[in-house]
Order: structure tokens, then sequence, then C-alpha cells
């Protein structure tokens, strides 16, 4: 069962929480996030993103860019900028998106779960992503951008939520992008053992979004577990972290190693979190834009595509695939619907995927796109920005786009409980949550 504890938070002073809420640090490109500090001192991403502190040659993984966040950070507590509760406590962090509206606990879980398997992932990590955010949690002292996990809505959870929301918030703002947050801090300790035991029915957890960020405050507990005497408990942090995310997701709470699943939950060994109810989370579209069709001219790749899928040339007035099984094509100015042949689809959780069925049937064998984390000839356009910038890109720089249909919250659980893998960037979650909103001292 999934652990969830209280903590010192620390968070914008009342009257700066706007100022410093910021979008997570990877939706930024080097040269976005530098242009999206200009005007704004106090936006979190100047310390989640040190680098816009120095030019644009200066290697940002240097360790003298962490150590600037880190100043800068230490610099805007000592000017009360931060403060930090007296007691452990956590929050319901509410964000409300085009009138469809989240909440979510926030907390910590426990790194040893996310070994054992009762925190569950869908997406691999890369090794230099995790590099750069252990840097910079071990130069903060701090984790400053929670994971984003999903759990299967209780009964319990929803009148919990309900109970806290009825009350007023601790802050109440509307960001510049028109979504509107919210915040409710919970202090008393009765209400906080209720959440506890709620969450302490609740079997498994999930990861939404923050694979990353989850990996590299697990891997920064082993290493002050470690350094704390703990060998043995960070040993076996570091084999399951370090194995195969399909391998570790596998395992159940039976299976993990003995003794008390919440002995990392300490300053070190928790990991800061927003816990979401699936029903009320949304993934959007993930798209994709290809710069060339690997050599074919446009009539051969659509005899090729057409052995796979049914083709429907349509007008540009329904952009999106109307149902799972399709994927919308846009070549030469004008749009095609495909429909996958029912040979090609599965039940298997992975396999059965559009982003799966379109990678193994198109993207590889017909456009040679073998592994799309590298490959420079394609492009991933979340489905925040739309169709427009499908067709913007295939204008510009791009020859075709492929329009997906989401993903659902039944298939990421489907996936992460067989142990499994998605393609790379299968989900888009919105509303993202803020950094610098809440932040946990290790």
């Amino acid at each position: 069962m999934a652990s969830f504890k209280p903590f010192q938070v620390i968070h914008p002073a009342p009257d700066t929480w706007q100022d410093v809420a910021a979008l997570p640090y990877d939706v930024y490109s080097r040269a976005e996030a530098a242009a999206a500090v200009e005007g704004h001192p106090l936006s979190f991403l100047n310390i989640d993103r040190p680098e816009t502190q120095f030019p644009p040659e200066q290697d940002m993984y240097a360790p003298e860019v962490y150590e600037a966040g880190a100043q800068r950070l230490r610099q805007e507590i000592a000017e009360g900028v931060f403060v930090r509760e007296e007691t452990p406590c956590c929050y319901l962090y509410e964000l409300t998106m085009n009138g469809r509206t989240q909440s979510g606990f926030v907390g910590l879980a426990s790194a040893q779960e996310y070994q054992s398997g009762v925190i569950r992932r869908h997406e691999n990590t890369r090794k230099e992503k995790e590099l750069d955010r252990i840097r910079h949690i071990e130069a903060l002292g701090m984790q400053t951008g929670p994971i984003f996990l999903a759990c299967r809505q209780t009964e319990t959870l929803r009148q919990l939520s309900a109970q806290i929301r009825a009350g007023e918030p601790d802050f109440d703002f509307v960001s510049d992008d028109g979504i509107r947050h919210r915040g409710f801090k919970i202090a008393d300790a009765a209400l906080v053992s209720q959440i506890t035991d709620a969450f302490g029915a609740v079997p498994v957890l999930y990861i939404a979004d923050g694979h990353h960020r989850a990996a590299s405050a697990v891997k920064v507990a082993q290493r002050r577990a470690e350094a704390a005497g703990g060998e043995d408990a960070a040993d076996t942090l570091l084999s399951e972290a370090d194995a195969p995310a399909g391998e570790a997701a596998a395992q159940t709470e039976e299976t993990a190693p003995a003794g008390d699943a919440g002995s990392l939950m300490g300053e070190a060994g928790g990991i800061l979190c927003v816990i979401f109810p699936d029903e009320e989370l949304k993934i959007l579209d993930y798209n994709r834009v290809v710069r060339d069709l690997n050599g074919l001219r446009a009539e051969e790749f659509l005899a090729m595509v057409g052995k796979k899928c049914h083709i429907t040339e349509f007008g540009p007035d329904e952009l999106h695939p109307a149902c799972k099984g399709e994927v919308v094509l846009l070549l030469d100015d004008v749009w095609y619907r495909l429909s996958f042949r029912e040979e090609l689809r599965s039940d298997d959780p992975v396999e059965g995927l559009d982003t799966q069925i379109l990678q193994r049937e198109i993207l590889g064998p017909v456009l040679g796109i073998q592994d799309p984390r590298t490959d420079k000839r394609i492009d991933f356009v979340g489905g925040i920005r739309g169709c427009g910038e499908l067709v913007r890109r295939v204008h510009s720089d791009c020859r075709a786009a492929f329009a997906m249909y989401p993903t659902s919250m039944d298939e990421l659980f489907a996936v992460a409980d067989a142990g499994k893998l998605m393609p790379p960037k299968s989900t888009w979650f919105e509303p993202k949550l803020r950094s610098g909103l809440f932040l946990h001292g290790i």
C-alpha cells in the first residue's frame, strides 16, 4: 500500500505565490527559458534553470551554474520570498483549466516504494537528464519540482478533497496561460492522519509526469542513506532503481525488500509529489512531425501506408482523430484519415497503443525512424499547441505531420501494471504543475 507523509513545506510568502510559480523546467528550450525569465526576477525558473543567469555560451551543466541557483534560492529565503512551515503539513493543490478542475494532495511519497513497484512508471529515463536533476537537488539541498502522481479514485479521497476545498484557500491566482491555481494548507493533525490513512488503502501509485524528477530524487535518497550509514538500504535502492523500468514496476508490495516501507521517508527518503485521482485527469494528444519521407515520393509513401491503413482524404475542419485506432496525416497540404487495419491492432497493453502501432508499422519500416528518442528526423508536438502548430511545422521545417488520438488513463495504468514501457512521448498532461510552490528540504 502507498505511503503519504506531511513535511515542513517551504513555500512562497503570502504575497509572492503568483510571482514565484513557474512551469516545469523541462517544458522550455534554453532560449525559451532565457526569454521567460526576462522581467520576472522572482520566477522559480531562475532557480530551476540557473543557466538563465549566464551568457548563452556558458556550459549549462557546469558546477558553478548549479551553485548559482543555490545561491539565488538562499538569498530569496533570507529576503523572505520563501517561508518554511514550523510543523509538518500537507496541501491540496487545485488547478482549473478550460472549466475542468483537478485537485491533488501535496506531500511525500516513498523512495523505497518507487523501487518496490508500489509507485509504477510507464516511461524509461535517460542518464544525462537524471544527472542534471541530481546535481540540481544536491546543490540546492531541496526537491523543487513535484512528481505528478495518479491513483485510482476512492470515495474517501473524494470526500476529503471536497471537505478541504470548501474552506478558504491559502493562495488563489490565475497564471498567464489562464489556469487558476488554488492551494489549501492542511495542518490539522487529525485531518492529516485521515489523508495518510486514505492513501494507506491505495495499493498503487502511478507516475503520470516527472519520471526523470522521480528517478533523480530516488538516486539522491540512495546517496543520503549510504552517507548516513544505511548501506543496505542504499544498495537495495541502487540495484532496483538502476534495473530496467519494467522489472522494478512489475514487483509488488509483497516482493519488496523486508522492513518498513517508510524507513526511507525521512527528509532524504521522501519524494515531493502531488497525487491526483484518475477520474479528474486528462491526457492530451502527443503528435509527431517528420522532416522527410525517407527518399520516397508522396504517392509512394501513401501507397506503402495504404498497406497498413485504410486512407480517407478529407477537409481541414476535423483535424483530430475521431477515435482510438485512427491517425490524421497532413501531407502536401492535404489531410488524410488513417485507420489501422484490424490485423495490426492488439490487446497487448503496449502493442495496442496507437503510438506503438504508428512506430512499428510506419515510422520504423517506411520512414526509417528506428529510435524516435534519438533520430533527428522526428519531432514531437504536445496537444496543447493544437493542430495549427502541425500546419506551421509542415510549412516550415517538416514534410509531414501525424495527429494522434490521446492515450487514455486506463491504457497508462495497464502498461504500468504489466511492468512495460510506452513508446516515447505517448502522454501529454495538462495543466502542468507549477514549480516553486512547494519545496522539500532534504
